[in-house]
């Protein structure tokens, strides 16, 4: 039933009038955002995070994201180096003797991190890395899952973070990020290899295995996870032949992130995206289209750090003869619950370990609850307790099962049979309009994990209540737009794939 909506295709003079209307809105969105950071830049609030930018810009600069500011400005020389040495040892470890490249990753990411963080973080990780491969070896998949979740609380919880981060000493400022980092993805790779040392039945994989899986250095502190099946296969295959163009692809990769941290870097200086929503006082007086639009180039700024970070990460892999998990699908794409994430690594671990395994085929009510619920449970564990990331998950639950008590519901009589009696183009139509909906009730979600709940209800207030019918229309209608956009997209790429 999904097809129907999606391989229909539309009059061209349709698609043109779509594609008109989106650019107007989003080119007036953004001039209001433009405003509002050039008549604001030097609010009280703005003075921690609107630093000087660029001398030959003449205007200050966005820095309110931390992440982003470490790996491209602040540490981004540390970044490079540690990066760079990773790449030089490699090629010249598959050159001489690529049989044991695996284990060269191993050398230097262990160097590496004992360098950066000193003995007593390696000692923290590897002491994790032996109580969970010891339980991997009982071959019981709940005790693994128990073990790895307990020892990933005490990550998120106090007094446990005190304590173990009193191991690692210094002032480097980066060490913080470095130290939750390193540990979260530590466990969650230990998880992955526990569980499937469970699914292997002659023996046991070695605990030599599991470190050379941890300390692949790109992968280490900031993801993504790729699971241990996957890495064992493709670390240790000895044939690092290369398809035909595959070389120029990953340059190309590697210049297109470039240029996309350039473009992020400008957009920075002209656009307070990140600083604007965190002063109430502003928001409440700046236009309904400028909020609404400010809501969702935020998720959209999001995704483009995800996807640079990641694909920066996922290049250098790449290098290595590995094939790492693909950057999350563009929150553009996005109107359907079942496709929304950020990470993709965390997204392919849960799926495989936890939503699949316990959802099945999908098609039952109540499995899909029950997977749906141990999910996002696990994602909140992994994100932190806190009464936000309470609600963001809760409210991602329950758009994910609504999505499939909706889908069933319309696939009764007489649903089905006026489906049938009207033709594909109409039936595409109707369903972008209810995937308008389901679209911006993901953005408010997602904002509410992204920004603060303050910010969220603000939007929501000034999208359905406030703003209604005037603004609530224009923007449903404009949003309405892009998803046509994206159903064609999505029908001519099925074309293609056929």
């Amino acid at each position: 039933m999904h097809t129907m909506g999606v391989k229909a295709a539309l009059p061209r003079y349709e698609l043109y009038f779509y594609n008109v209307v989106l650019c107007t809105a989003m080119l007036w969105a953004a001039r209001w955002i433009f405003d509002v950071s050039s008549s604001n830049s030097n609010r009280k609030t703005f003075k921690t995070s609107v630093q000087p930018g660029w001398y030959y810009s003449g205007r200050k600069m966005d820095t309110a994201d931390v992440e982003w500011m470490m790996w491209f400005s602040t540490f981004r020389e540390h970044v490079i180096f540690a990066l760079s040495g990773h790449v030089i040892f490699a090629k010249i470890c598959s050159l001489l003797a690529p049989q044991y490249r695996s284990l060269v990753f191993m050398v230097y990411g262990m160097l590496a991190v004992f360098t950066s963080m000193g003995w007593a973080y390696v000692t923290l990780i590897l002491s994790h890395c032996v109580l969970l491969y010891s339980i991997s070896l009982v071959k019981l998949r709940w005790l693994c899952f128990v073990a790895g979740l307990t020892t990933l609380a005490t990550f998120k919880m106090e007094p446990f973070i005190s304590w173990q981060a009193g191991f690692v000493t210094g002032s480097f400022e980066l060490r913080p990020l470095l130290f939750y980092g390193g540990c979260g993805f530590t466990i969650m790779r230990c998880m992955s290899f526990a569980l499937e040392n469970c699914e292997k039945k002659d023996g046991n994989y070695s605990i030599l295995e599991l470190l050379k899986y941890n300390f692949y250095l790109p992968f280490f502190y900031f993801g993504p996870i790729m699971t241990f099946d996957k890495f064992y296969i493709q670390a240790n295959n000895p044939n690092l032949t290369r398809k035909d163009g595959e070389m120029w692809n990953i340059c190309l990769q590697g210049l297109l992130h470039l240029g996309v941290i350039m473009i992020v870097a400008v957009l920075l200086h002209f656009m307070y995206i990140l600083t604007i929503p965190s002063d109430m006082k502003l928001l409440k007086n700046i236009s309904d289209w400028a909020l609404v639009g400010l809501a969702y180039l935020n998720l959209v700024y999001d995704w483009v750090k995800a996807a640079v970070m990641f694909g920066v990460i996922n290049t250098i892999s790449r290098l290595d003869h590995l094939d790492p998990p693909k950057p999350p699908k563009c929150i553009t794409m996005l109107y359907v619950f079942s496709e929304t994430h950020f990470d993709r690594g965390i997204n392919d671990f849960l799926c495989k370990y936890v939503y699949n395994y316990l959802g099945g085929k999908h098609d039952n009510v109540l499995d899909e609850l029950i997977a749906s619920l141990c999910t996002f449970g696990i994602a909140a564990l992994w994100l932190g307790p806190g009464w936000v990331v309470f609600i963001w998950a809760f409210l991602n639950c329950f758009g994910r099962n609504f999505e499939l008590w909706t889908a069933q519901f319309f696939t009764m009589e007489p649903f089905i049979s006026i489906e049938m009696a009207i033709s594909e183009s109409m039936s595409r139509r109707i369903r972008a309009v209810f995937n308008t909906f389901n679209f911006w009730t993901i953005v408010l979600y997602n904002v509410l994990a992204l920004n603060s709940l303050e910010f969220a209800k603000l939007v929501a207030k000034r999208l359905l209540l406030k703003g209604f019918p005037f603004t609530t229309i224009t923007v449903m209608f404009v949003t309405y737009c892009l998803i046509q956009l994206i159903k064609e997209r999505e029908r001519r790429q099925n074309i293609q794939d056929r």
